[in-house]
């Protein structure tokens, strides 16, 4: 929990201190920290010189609000500005670390400032950890204006935070930041005298901060920390970042992935819509994401398998097959061989035939089980495997469609007598599914004309 005047106050707790310690020992990430609006980089939309939030920051007229977005694009230190502009102190708690007896003494605090005239910005960090009861100790502060409500999540907040909350916030989406304005601040950082490196003179190359900011991938903290590294290597070589530093520095990089939040189910859904679109450099690009950053190998088999039941289904019956081997190869030979195999079904998914027609029948005869309820087995599709169930009836009027002609009984229907004759499978004219469709249609036809003779 951390607690602090802007721009500065006497050092109170451990945070405080590093908040205000000399230049020299803060992170050039928290050094470069924007000072004002105009140095803020990226949200375009978000922070236009017309826009609603704009205005309403610049005037000091703010209202409480949730900023989504992912991990560098600025939540914190809008916050801040929000908290400078308005001339609030500013107040900030991580819900990793605080519990609800440290929310109550922070609330407890703005409470006693705003009956004294003062405001408090406070920002809580991560707030979709809170609970429900710890997100409800919020709210009749936020109603009474005590306190001004910043909260910062990088998961959708209509999944993460109760509808109470959600109700006394504006939710304002923050963009991942785009390479050339990380580039435009790691230049302003290379120039500053005074907060940034400007002092050192490191001389690096645009081809090479475009590097870092590529490596940086959305998050500007993330590229300034990967700059400071390169500058602090590049002092033993002469002020120069070289391609030979750049390699040190960037090997270890990875890329954006939650194997359990938002960024997770967009991307298994556009794997998914990749495939039904038989698009397969798209498919294989987000499989290669997916796998890149961390997620179960499995899991993504086990989706493949569902995609070629649900998406492909009988226009190509080989596809489930084919998902079932990849399958298996994978648990046999693991990971990075057994990716392949992930690679090439994910292909003949996209490239294959497609048919819902499957998916859409067993739909529907859901449908007609839950309206028409347990009906009755007709008598003659009944077993008979007894006397006393032949004398019932059970099995009369059966007819063996291997013993008619043609090899189908045209004449007798497999429905309830309370149902008739329903169609559910309908064929695609794809694939496996135009010579279905044509049996099918013949035989439908067939039926149709058997059932209406005397």
């Amino acid at each position: 929990m951390t607690g602090y005047n802007w721009p500065v106050r006497k050092p109170k707790t451990a945070a405080d201190s590093l908040l205000q310690a000399p230049d020299a020992l803060k992170p050039l990430a928290e050094r470069m920290r924007p000072q004002t609006l105009d140095e803020m980089v990226g949200q375009r939309r978000l922070l236009a010189p017309d826009s609603a939030l704009r205005r309403a920051v610049e005037s000091g007229h703010v209202h409480s609000m949730i900023l989504w977005g992912p991990p560098g694009c600025g939540k914190t230190t809008l916050a801040l500005l929000l908290a400078k502009y308005s001339e609030a102190k500013f107040h900030a708690i991580s819900a990793v670390l605080s519990g609800l007896p440290e929310v109550r003494v922070v609330l407890a605090e703005a409470e006693a400032r705003f009956v004294a005239g003062g405001r408090t910005v406070l920002f809580v960090d991560e707030v979709h950890r809170f609970n429900k009861a710890q997100q409800d100790a919020f709210l009749p502060h936020i109603e009474r204006g005590s306190i001004l409500f910043v909260g910062a999540t990088t998961e959708n907040p209509s999944f993460e935070l109760n509808s109470a909350l959600l109700s006394r916030c504006r939710v304002h989406v923050m963009e991942a930041v785009g390479s050339e304005d990380i580039v435009a601040t790691l230049k302003r950082a290379l120039s500053d005298d005074i907060r940034g490196l400007g002092a050192l003179s490191i001389r690096v190359g645009d081809a090479d901060l475009a590097l870092i900011a590529q490596a940086a991938d959305g998050d500007v903290r993330r590229g300034l920390t990967l700059l400071e590294i390169a500058a602090e290597l590049a002092a033993d070589e002469g002020g120069e970042i070289t391609a030979t530093t750049l390699a040190q520095v960037l090997a270890d990089r990875t890329r954006r992935f939650d194997k359990q939040g938002e960024q997770f189910y967009d991307q298994i859904s556009a794997l998914h819509k990749s495939v039904r679109s038989s698009n397969p450099d798209a498919a294989l690009y987000w499989l290669t994401r997916m796998l890149d950053g961390g997620c179960d190998p499995i899991y993504l088999a086990r989706r493949m398998t569902r995609m070629a039941v649900e998406d492909v289904g009988l226009a190509d019956p080989r596809a489930l097959q084919m998902a079932i081997e990849a399958w298996e190869t994978y648990d046999r030979l693991g990971s990075p061989e057994g990716e392949l195999a992930l690679a090439q079904l994910v292909i003949y998914l996209a490239s294959c035939a497609k048919s819902n027609a499957g998916y859409k029948a067993f739909g529907a005869a859901k449908r007609d089980v839950r309206e028409y309820g347990t009906q009755e087995v007709p008598m003659h599709l009944r077993n008979a495997p007894t006397k006393l169930m032949k004398e019932l009836g059970y099995g009369t009027g059966y007819q063996y469609d291997h013993d008619v002609e043609g090899g189908v009984a045209l004449d007798q229907t497999a429905f309830p007598d309370a149902m008739g004759e329903r169609v559910y499978y309908q064929p695609m004219e794809r694939g496996l599914e135009i010579k279905l469709k044509e049996k099918l249609d013949s035989l439908r036809a067939a039926r149709k004309k058997a059932r209406k003779k005397p």
